[in-house]
């Protein structure tokens, strides 16, 4: 008989990934759970996201900075900038594959990271933390692969639930910054999900004054976990005001 009661356990105090000066700990979900994918579903909803094989949801003494943010797929337009990104993206070939290591992944992997997180301690990365950190044997994990004359430029590692896609990591690679592949990445994760008919992309975590986690409020209209309630932020406001 399967038990109604899902363990959680908090980490201890870790130095914090988006303000350096600060110390973070997590809500973990029990990684031993039966049918975790069927929980991790489950805390998409409630604001939790996946790292690895763990679902986690931030539970900071002191500090509600990490706000839970979705796409309602139906109801997004895009705007002028990302019409015109979508077009400049025009030539390259869509894939979805199935998760791995592989020489050509890993590559454009240390190269984004040794871009975007120079001396930050992701740059040198090993090998082995490529599918630690990416995918695991439970998740419901894809590789969205996006290519130009067989060359990979960029790869959205999604994860593909129930209720909705799961936007877990993009990486790409940083002598193409000007097509401007992370935004495209979720606009093809939104086209995937109507096509899918799914109702959301769960984009993370959006931060208010957070310069990485700008781009998230120009996807519009967004929606915000706010009190455990998923609250629609119009194209007319700012996601602070919501």
């Amino acid at each position: 008989m399967r038990s109604d009661v899902v363990r959680l356990f908090q980490t201890l105090p870790h130095p914090c990934g988006y303000f350096p000066e600060r110390t973070a700990q997590n809500l973990v979900i029990d990684p031993s759970a039966n049918g975790l994918a069927e929980l991790y579903a489950l805390g998409l909803e409630r604001g939790y996201r996946r790292a690895g094989g763990h679902v986690y949801l931030p539970h900071c003494v002191g500090c509600r900075a990490c706000i839970a943010s979705r796409i309602p797929v139906a109801a997004f337009r895009a705007d002028r900038s990302q019409r015109r990104c979508t077009r400049a993206n025009a030539d390259l070939a869509i894939t979805i594959t199935e998760p791995g290591f592989s020489d050509e992944r890993y590559a454009l992997y240390q190269r984004y990271l040794a871009s975007r997180h120079a001396d930050g301690g992701m740059d040198d990365a090993p090998a082995e933390d490529f599918a630690r950190f990416l995918f695991t044997a439970w998740s419901p994990t894809r590789f969205i692969e996006f290519r130009a004359d067989d060359r990979l430029l960029a790869v959205a590692v999604t994860d593909f639930c129930a209720n909705g896609l799961s936007a877990v990591y993009t990486f790409f690679d940083p002598a193409e910054r000007a097509r401007g592949l992370g935004t495209f990445a979720i606009l093809s994760q939104i086209d995937i999900a109507r096509e899918r008919h799914l109702d959301h992309v769960y984009l993370g975590f959006w931060i208010a004054g957070h310069a990485k986690m700008d781009y998230k409020q120009r996807f519009r209209p967004i929606e915000l976990l706010r009190h455990g309630r998923w609250v629609a932020c119009p194209p007319s406001a700012l996601p602070h005001e919501c």
